[in-house]
């Protein structure tokens, strides 16, 4: 990507204008910042010029005498300098954009206009049957040649949480934190991957994690005083996101912030910004350079993604498709945007995400009166997107030369009245990752991986008072809702691979009635794939609904074990453990938490409940060789 001098003087010549030796005739209608030329660099002289050219003199009329404030009128200019270098295009091309967009919006102009709606091709998974299975080695063989981004930009205060979402524990039965379970699972995958291949093979996956100024500090200090959770260093890359110019005005008017005349106001652009930072890291070539295929994006709190994506890209891989986003069934009119093939008057075509609230009305009126309707599966044809994408790295390449990362955005002002003629409050252009595929061209092959919503999608997103207003038969998608996933997941996995689990029992937790299951969790490296799960579950084992099981190694065997309590078991890699036989103790009870509660902390208060451990049997193998745990 140019820098902002670069793309700055590249905008001012596009206008016709001279240099800064040129005089300051240009600089007249503006006489504060015409009084204050002498204090700018060149560069800074060209970045004025361009704003001047762009309608955004308001930015300096309220510029002191030479001599006031002169360190503020530099910090004014470094932060010009970073908009314009961080953004495809500069200042020039944001703010001509936002022209366009906010007059469209005014407008009320329809994105969808001239296109036709169609369900698109993709695969829907059975999970456990043979094509699963066969789909998830496929997967786990092509993850040597892929390459995970995690898009963390955002804090959990929405959820009640000051802290950065992935720093949350993802369950509370271990405690293990969202951004440990990722990096687990991907070394999982990573050591999986490499014994498929005779001669073995030492590739790393690397792991990028996109911040933003809210993250950056904190995502870095937890992963180095965790000793990045066993990943080496030099995998993980850090790509910090910056925020783009608020809009105060249709006139696409750049914000002063209201506390410092000398500084823009800024918002988060949305995490649509991936894709350019990515390409302007130079990650992307060198993950080429070195023969990756894949890059995977996901977001920070969905904690059953993991069991999702080795058949996904076993879908990606069998079926040569560009680009996958990773589905859930999805009922007609839910609140999750829906992938629609659309396709314009004109011939173009595109399978990307609409909105739920669009997607019902644009039905309606291109020849489906019942709009998002279920369709014989009692599913909407239309599956539910859950934002996360394979995209095969040599087209993506390919396509980001030509955009440089850009993503269609977006605008969503709040108007003051129906004139739409002023906002409530300033606004900004968004993008999102998921609507990269609209810039593509047709011969793109574009489709979707459905899976049941249980195994693949509990995102955590909704503070307990909002949970607790969502209409009953609704996902909650709380911090209490995403925990009781994860159980629920586990124990049906471990049912399909021939244990016998109890029925859970059904309990209100921060006013949201969710069903409980045994609280049973294991380690990345013990079950991958269905089939590692298969293979250590053996003869007749049983747990109780009140049960809680840890199992944290990778040759643990369950066989007719009967379980009533807590039980954890740590092994390290080389050793064998057969779990055997009758074990009962009084095990963890559930105690209800108000979520006003201050004397818990906050990650405990936002789920509304904790573990009382009252008795439990944990043991540990730290010898290599064969062990038997038998009651």
């Amino acid at each position: 990507m140019a820098s902002g001098a670069d793309a700055a003087a590249a905008g001012v010549a596009a206008l016709g204008i001279s240099g800064a030796g040129a005089g300051d005739e240009w600089a007249e209608a503006c006489p504060p910042l015409r009084r204050n030329l002498r204090l700018l660099a060149p560069d800074e002289v060209e970045l004025a010029k361009m704003l001047l050219n762009e309608g955004q003199m308001h930015l300096f009329e309220h510029w002191a005498e030479p001599g006031v404030d002169d360190d503020k009128k530099k910090g004014f200019f470094d932060q010009v300098r970073r908009l314009n270098s961080s953004y495809p295009g500069g200042l020039v091309s944001y703010i001509q954009n936002a022209k366009k967009l906010l007059a469209d919006s005014k407008e009320g102009k329809n994105p969808y206009d001239g296109f036709t709606p169609s369900v698109p091709s993709g695969e829907v998974l059975t999970f456990g049957d043979d094509n699963f299975v066969s789909l998830e080695a496929a997967g786990v063989k092509e993850a040597r040649n892929a390459a995970f981004v995690l898009v963390a930009g955002g804090l959990g205060e929405r959820l009640g949480y000051k802290g950065i979402k992935i720093a949350l524990p993802r369950e509370t039965t271990t405690g293990k934190c969202f951004l440990q379970h990722y990096i687990e699972s991907i070394l999982s995958l990573q050591e999986a991957s490499c014994k498929m291949v005779d001669d073995g093979c030492d590739m790393k996956i690397p792991f990028a994690i996109m911040t933003s100024d809210d993250t950056n500090a904190l995502t870095i200090k937890l992963l180095e005083s965790n000793s990045y959770f066993g990943m080496e260093p030099s995998q993980v890359k850090i790509l910090k996101q910056e925020k783009v110019a608020c809009l105060a005005d249709n006139d696409a008017r750049l914000a002063l912030d209201p506390n410092d005349k000398y500084k823009i106001q800024t918002k988060p652009h949305g995490h649509g910004d991936v894709h350019s930072l990515l390409y302007s890291s130079g990650l992307l070539e060198q993950w080429k350079s070195e023969g990756r295929k894949w890059v995977l994006f996901f977001q920070d709190t969905n904690g059953l993604l993991f069991n999702a994506i080795p058949s996904a890209l076993g879908v990606s891989a069998t079926k040569g498709y560009n680009v996958n986003s990773l589905a859930v069934p999805r009922k007609a009119k839910e609140a999750i945007g829906g992938i629609t093939k659309l396709t314009h008057v004109d011939g173009r075509t595109m399978v990307i995400n609409v909105e739920y609230n669009q997607l019902d009305p644009l039905l309606r009126a291109t020849g489906h009166p019942d709009g998002d309707a279920n369709c014989e599966t009692g599913y909407s044809p239309y599956p539910g997107n859950i934002n996360q994408l394979i995209l095969e790295l040599g087209p993506y390449i390919e396509e980001l030369k030509k955009t440089h990362g850009a993503i269609s955005e977006f605008v969503n002002p709040k108007y003051t009245d129906s004139t739409k003629t002023a906002f409530k409050s300033s606004t900004r252009l968004e993008c999102m990752m998921q609507d990269y595929p609209k810039t593509l061209p047709p011969s793109a092959r574009v489709g979707f991986t459905v899976m049941d919503t249980w195994l693949a999608y509990a995102p955590v997103k909704n503070n307990p008072e909002d949970a607790a207003k969502v209409p009953k038969g609704n996902p909650y998608h709380s911090a209490t809702s995403g925990e009781m996933a994860i159980y629920r997941a586990n124990s049906l996995i471990l049912r399909k691979a021939g244990a016998q689990i109890a029925d859970p029992v059904v309990d209100t937790f921060n006013g949201q009635e969710v069903e409980v299951w045994p609280r049973l969790t294991w380690s990345p490296r013990w079950g991958l794939t269905f089939k590692d799960v298969k293979e250590k579950v053996r003869g007749n084992s049983s747990i109780s609904q009140r049960s809680a099981f840890v199992i944290n190694g990778r040759n643990i065997f369950l066989e007719d074990l009967s379980l009533d309590g807590t039980l954890i078991v740590n092994s390290v890699d080389e050793a064998e453990v057969k779990v055997t036989g009758h074990i009962q103790n009084k095990g963890w009870t559930i105690q209800h938490v108000d979520y006003k509660d201050t004397s818990e902390k906050e990650e405990i208060r936002i789920r509304g409940f904790k573990f009382e451990k009252v008795e439990q049997l944990e043991v540990n193998y730290t010898e290599p060789g064969k062990h038997s745990l038998r009651a």
